[in-house]
């Protein structure tokens, strides 16, 4: 068997292809190659646990098997941090959504190595899969982890973390329903703080940030910046009755 780490030549690099979207969108396209690995994982577990996208919600208890409480995480990178909660928390089911290919692929090989059943992943764009396949009031919680900070401030307006997203985002949360966002670049933490404060629907569960939950497994990524003395900021939003 080849190693999974080897790029693969012969692998297409889907997520070079050029997406767009109209007004705010989730992500930002960049180049990257397969390993030969995350290219069987697409072909052999893609069908099963990758869903397409499409202009409807599709009935999630049969998707899973069960009715069960749901989390839908934005962008979750390599797939880490999402594989090993899904694990530690077998009662609940988990909806990850992402674009870059490698990304997806990395994620297949941790759930078939961990024999994950509790987990799917819908590979477009998180604001397009939030207005049109999570029903209202459906989730028990939505996790945006580390998303692009976009630090150049000519740039701010393209953070996920604007009105419109967390007006959506909270309009899919079921009442005590949890919106959990984290960052390591204080300036978008600030930022945060004041979107996230501003909706209505939504109450700060600590004063400012809060600490990071037991649910949330810091990545490699993040414990290297730890140890130079990196901040990371948590916030957790509870969505309010009615």
């Amino acid at each position: 068997m080849s190693d999974p780490s080897t790029p693969d030549p012969a692998a297409a690099d889907a997520s070079s292809v050029p997406v767009r979207h109209r007004g705010l969108r989730s992500f930002v396209l960049r180049t990257g190659r397969l390993t030969s690995g995350q290219a069987r994982a697409l072909a052999e577990l893609g069908p099963k646990l990758v869903l397409p996208y499409a202009a409807a919600v599709p009935d999630w208890d049969a998707v899973f098997g069960r009715a069960a409480p749901r989390v839908l995480e934005v962008g979750f990178g390599m797939g880490e941090a999402t594989a090993q909660l899904a694990q530690a928390q077998p009662q609940r089911d988990f909806i990850g959504v992402e674009v870059h290919t490698p990304g997806v692929g990395a994620l297949l090989l941790r759930v078939r190595d961990l024999g994950l059943r509790n987990l799917r992943i819908v590979q477009h764009d998180a604001v397009e899969v939030l207005r049109d396949m999570v029903a209202p009031a459906s989730l028990d919680a939505l996790h945006v982890y580390f998303p692009d900070p976009w630090h150049k401030k000519r740039h701010h307006k393209r953070r996920l973390i604007q009105p419109e997203f967390v007006a959506l985002a909270a309009s899919r949360l079921r009442p005590g329903g949890l919106l959990h966002c984290a960052t390591d670049w204080q300036d978008y933490a600030e930022h945060m703080l004041r979107v996230l404060g501003a909706e209505a629907s939504l109450r700060n569960t600590a004063r400012d940030y809060a600490p990071r939950p037991q649910w949330r497994m810091p990545s490699k990524f993040e414990q290297r910046g730890l140890r130079l003395g990196h901040g990371v900021w948590d916030l957790l939003f509870e969505r309010v009755p009615g």
